[in-house]
């Protein structure tokens, strides 16, 4: 659904940020803003600020910031609409209707059927767990250690032994057998026409990361087979796009999730307090899944079960993390079989300390690849190492790579110069990369390079925060800065709209915002209206450091220029003489921010 800037503006607009932001973190006016401590980062001293003028948050210690739709989408891991949506409900504001095509009402109209149905029969086996019926089940459940509060908030139920309760109760309701079909909870065949999919099972109802019932998974009472039974892919439950308990852990304030096997460990953990647990539903991890928890955290610990079948699990999902930009680690649960066992018997604090000393993914990976190998023999050993080196340039980012090469050199007792030159070797030798030639200069000081890049792109940060702080200072800096000098992109963006912002009058950052809607550009953005300036304490000292910045985003944009011009553009290298002798004259103004 596409809504106007126009709209979207006025929803912003209606949704003062402080009054938003104070229903989620204490906030204490200090001056002209308001601070209170960063949900976003463990911290004891308050770094986040939130600006009634300018209608943003930004926190100076986790570089988290944005507008009030960016704080939802953060907070509560809202798409942009979602949070669009819950804002204009919180001021009132009517969205317009979305038009479908006839064929797009459909599918929309049979999703929301769908969903329907899966909450009644969420309801239904929930109601069926709580009667007599239910009193095998229930007690299954308790005694597993699970409490009643537990058993209430992810919704457990129970399926009778009855094969046909459930369809006999949703066709009660209205609904049709193709609809019921539709949604997964019934079964069709000649031999035993209509009947239910689950019978005689403790009932797990699988919610999307907006809580609706999209499914089930069923562990049934008895020796019947299979063990446990999910619904099959209908058009609301996709099992390789989603996880088990997300609804619950992205509302969790730790910055990775526990990614287990099972049902039961995840609600076992939540239980102890570890909220930011997830599984996957009864499949391997999938690219699919690990793009939903990269929506959400950049690090995962993996808790699969301690047997053979685990720790492959594991081995397969490393790499898959590892290519969604997810960081990995593995921890143990030995000598118990999984979380939930592990839990019941050694307790929440001593899994704690398992998840303090959970293992680096890759280095996991090698731990368990050097079990095929003799290490004490010398042949075996370089065999692994060899196997290794395949492993190691599998790691594009030539930092990360060396710094893997490393920490595998100090945990196996090898020359990390030899080990860095089988690298590249067998990077040759696989078509990774090819021989080069050494520089003959090879004390070119790249750090000088790195610093005046830095300090070119902190100039241009400090000018705009100086624009939105300081307005009366813009009709100074038009004369000598344009947009086109900010050489960053994002930094020429926000230049363009500020100036525009400008000559009409309205002076508006968090409009501007609204412009960027990936979560990256939100941060680098609102860092742009917050870079912290070292306090200026006599007149002289603002003048001066006004016109460096000036000078020194003006020098940066004509040398940036110069490299990019023509050689046979005289218009253009007369353009920029100009500019270099028009900015001699900045020495000659006084420039104050009072």
């Amino acid at each position: 659904m596409y809504y106007s800037e126009e709209l979207i503006e006025e929803i912003r607009m209606k949704n003062d940020i402080v009054d938003v932001i104070s229903n989620y973190v204490r906030l204490q006016k200090k001056g002209s803003s308001y601070f209170g401590l960063c949900p976003f980062h463990n911290e004891k001293s308050p770094s986040f600020s939130v600006s009634r003028d300018k209608q943003m948050y930004y926190c100076f210690g986790c570089g988290a910031g944005g507008t009030v739709f960016t704080f939802l989408m953060e907070y509560e891991n809202y798409s942009f609409l979602e949070a669009v949506q819950y804002l204009a409900e919180r001021a009132g504001v009517e969205l317009p209707k979305e038009e479908y095509s006839k064929e797009a009402k459909e599918r929309s109209d049979l999703k929301a059927t769908l969903l329907e149905i899966n909450k009644i029969a969420a309801q239904y086996y929930y109601v069926q767990l709580k009667s007599e019926r239910g009193a095998v089940a229930y007690d299954y459940l308790t005694d597993r250690g699970l409490s009643e509060e537990t058993i209430k908030s992810f919704g457990l139920g129970f399926a009778t032994k009855y094969s046909n309760d459930l369809y006999n109760y949703l066709k009660r309701k209205g609904y049709s057998e193709e609809l019921i079909r539709q949604a997964g909870l019934i079964n069709i065949d000649e031999k035993n026409g209509v009947y239910d999919k689950f019978w005689n099972r403790v009932m797990f109802p699988i919610m999307d990361a907006n809580s609706r019932v999209i499914g089930f998974g069923g562990r049934v009472m008895g020796d019947a087979k299979p063990k446990y039974l999910n619904s099959p892919e209908t058009a609301v439950f996709d099992k390789s796009r989603n996880l088990y308990g997300l609804n619950r852990a992205r509302t969790s304030r730790k910055s990775y999730f526990l990614v287990c096997e099972g049902y039961m460990d995840v609600i076992s953990l939540h239980q102890a307090g570890f909220t930011n647990a997830v599984a996957s539903l009864g499949t391997a991890l999938t690219s699919g899944h690990a793009s939903l928890i990269k929506r959400y955290v950049s690090e995962v610990y993996l808790t699969y079960d301690s047997d053979d079948a685990g720790t492959r699990a594991a081995l397969r999902a490393v790499p898959i993390m590892r290519e969604a930009g997810i960081a990995a680690k593995v921890i143990r649960m030995d000598p118990y079989k999984d979380p939930d066992e592990f839990i019941k018997n050694l307790g929440a604090e001593e899994f704690e300390k398992r998840i303090e000393n959970a293992r680096n993914g890759f280095m996991f990976s090698l731990e368990i690849l050097s079990k095929n190998y003799d290490m004490e023999s010398p042949e075996e050993k370089t065999a692994f190492f060899q196997e290794t080196a395949k492993r190691l340039i599998e790691f594009e980012d030539e930092l990360e790579r060396n710094n893997y090469i490393e920490a595998v050199a100090k945990a196996y007792r090898v020359n990390p110069d030899s080990l860095q030159k089988l690298v590249t070797k067998t990077a040759i030798k696989e078509g990774l990369a090819s021989p080069t030639k050494r520089p003959k200069n090879l004390n070119q000081n790249k750090d000088s390079v790195s610093k005046k890049e830095d300090g070119n792109k902190r100039a241009q940060k400090i000018l705009l925060t100086w624009l939105i702080d300081q307005p009366k200072l813009f009709q100074i800096i038009e004369e000598y800065v344009t947009p086109e000098d900010f050489t960053e992109t994002n930094y020429q963006k926000v230049a363009e709209l500020l100036y525009e912002q400008y000559h009409l009058g309205e002076l508006n950052p968090a409009r501007i915002l609204n412009h960027f809607t990936e979560e990256e550009e939100h941060r680098e953005v609102a860092a742009l209206f917050n870079t912290r300036i070292r306090e200026l304490t006599t007149e002289e000292e603002k003048d001066r450091a006004i016109k460096e910045t000036i000078i020194k985003v003006k020098n940066n944009s004509i040398d940036h220029q110069t490299m990019n011009l023509n050689p046979t553009d005289m218009v253009g290298l007369q353009r920029l003489m100009e500019s270099k002798r028009k900015l001699q004259n900045i020495g000659k103004l006084h420039i104050s921010l009072d």
